[in-house]
């Protein structure tokens, strides 16, 4: 396990180094002096600095704040999941989410969009500074590679949040640019990603230290589920496909696996972010699970984001993993028994007395452990196995290829089984409506509190029919609204996003 932890330590000795130097302007390091005479004039210039300059991009991903704004709000604002916690902790603010009530002065959705913003100028210093640099040229062409693809991951998070949005490639852009066309910012997400493609390794290629990098399945991956929300599915096929058809990854035997402390930058991981068990990102940790974490006994997090009662009956009879997405109150996790929060009531009822909620929690960030640094040390996984072959079906099926839509479909039906053939059959319907529907539901099961279900309801037009009854608006609820405080710094010469 320590190697597989490698690259967060890395990161966090870069962000010490050269995030001070880079981005000075930011609130976190205002306080901070630079060290030695360092300059953005005269860093990066040397091999060394190359690789902590790209390591400081890598290090973005486990601010707190990248997190959609530190509470996974995309979950939230699905049918997946409640706020959670107690009743009132953050009630007024990442509570408004579940029901559609947020405004664009909520403080999460400010920090989100700066902190992606903060990624983006981490990786335009590597693209742009240095190509001046004299090293090795495969490994600079795979730095600039590395930062590609995780800036078109920070744009496709911003685009599809935001719609219209500043595109910066440059250390020094012009800082009057309005929002930028969306389609000018896919456009720059599929060159960058082209452009990832062509120089990154495969993911057996790296070792020891270099694990958890960006990889060219990874590249080929986030492009696959780029084109998915783009509708272009010829291309989402064709991207999937190369990804399925490298062998560089496949399903782990039981589907709780793929979470797993053991199994960190498995065989099913596409890309995922390192951390270390230890409080704070100056050490190495990341927040993600210790947000959604247990709360009171054990006292592993502050319990957001937990699972809706529409999720938890939403499994198909027996499908193993709702256990292995839920924790529900006396169960024995690693040999510790959870008991819960006294604050929290165990089951809450609406004024009809209909039970709207229980207290459970999000099983895919449990780490073993009674307290709280573990749960720092939980690994968030960005791009699965399991959502390529998802990805693979759903465009296959679009493109009038539903018979062979269906073993990818089913193979993720297979690994969910365990070996039980009395449950979850093979799905044999090739009628493209019906079987776009059984993809979508598949999605939700395979892949429930992992920020996608939100996405997918949008992107498939099934988020008015789905989430109109939680307060859900079409035409303006498909994105967020720009921050105010983003509005403000500009005069207000920018338009907010319809509706808001």
């Amino acid at each position: 396990m320590q190697a597989m932890k490698t690259l967060a330590y890395l990161t966090k000795i870069a962000a010490a180094i050269s995030l001070t130097i880079l981005f000075a302007s930011c609130e976190d390091f205002l306080d901070k002096p630079p060290q030695g005479a360092l300059t953005q004039s005269n860093f990066p210039k040397s091999a060394n600095d190359a690789l902590l300059a790209t390591n400081a991009v890598y290090n973005t991903l486990r601010n707190s704040n990248y997190n959609e704004g530190l509470f996974p709000i995309l979950d939230i604002m699905s049918d997946d999941a409640r706020k959670g916690s107690n009743p009132d902790d953050q009630a007024a603010s990442i509570g408004l989410f579940e029901i559609f009530g947020h405004t664009e002065t909520e403080w999460v959705i400010g920090s989100w969009w700066n902190t992606l913003y903060l990624g983006v100028k981490r990786a335009n210093v590597v693209t742009e500074k240095l190509p001046e640099i004299e090293m090795d040229e495969t490994l600079k062409q795979r730095y600039i590679g590395e930062a590609k693809f995780l800036r078109a991951l920070f744009y496709f998070d911003l685009v599809r949040a935001w719609g219209d949005v500043p595109l910066y490639t440059t250390t020094q852009p012009d800082m009057s640019m309005g929002r930028s066309p969306a389609a000018d910012v896919y456009n720059q997400i599929l060159a960058d990603l082209a452009d990832a493609i062509s120089v990154l390794p495969e993911k057996s290629e790296y070792s020891g230290n270099d694990i958890g990098r960006a990889t060219k399945g990874a590249a080929k991956a986030l492009l696959a589920k780029v084109y998915l929300f783009l509708h272009d599915y010829e291309n989402a096929e064709k991207y999937a496909l190369e990804v399925i058809n490298s062998h560089q990854y496949d399903l782990e035997p039981l589907f709780s696996d793929a979470f797993s402390t053991l199994n960190e930058h498995g065989i099913e991981s596409v890309f995922e972010v390192g951390a270390v068990g230890q409080e704070g990102i100056e050490n190495g940790g990341n927040q993600y699970a210790n947000v959604q974490g247990v709360r009171g006994t054990p006292n592993r997090g502050w319990g957001f984001n937990r699972p809706s009662l529409d999720l938890i009956n939403s499994f198909e009879a027996n499908d193993p993993r709702k256990d292995a997405t839920v924790i529900f109150l006396g169960e024995v996790l690693d040999g510790v028994t959870i008991l819960g929060d006294g604050k929290t009531p165990d089951e809450t009822y609406d004024s009809q007395g209909n039970l709207i909620e229980i207290e459970c929690y999000n099983q895919k960030v449990w780490t073993p452990g009674q307290t709280v640094p573990p749960s720092f040390g939980h690994n968030r996984r960005i791009i699965r196995f399991a959502d390529v072959l998802l990805i693979a079906a759903e465009a296959l099926n679009e493109n009038n290829k539903s018979d062979i839509a269906l073993p990818y479909l089913n193979r993720v039906r297979q690994r969910a089984r365990q070996g039980n053939d009395a449950i979850l059959p093979d799905i044999t319907i090739t009628d493209k409506d019906q079987l776009r529907d059984i993809i979508l539901n598949e999605r939700r099961h395979e892949l429930a509190l992992e920020s996608q279900r939100f996405w997918d309801l949008v992107r498939t037009g099934k988020a008015t029919q789905v989430l109109g009854p939680l307060g859900y608006i079409t035409g303006k609820h498909e994105l967020l609204p720009i921050p105010q405080a983003e509005l403000d710094l500009t005069g207000n010469k920018w338009p907010q996003n319809p509706l808001w």
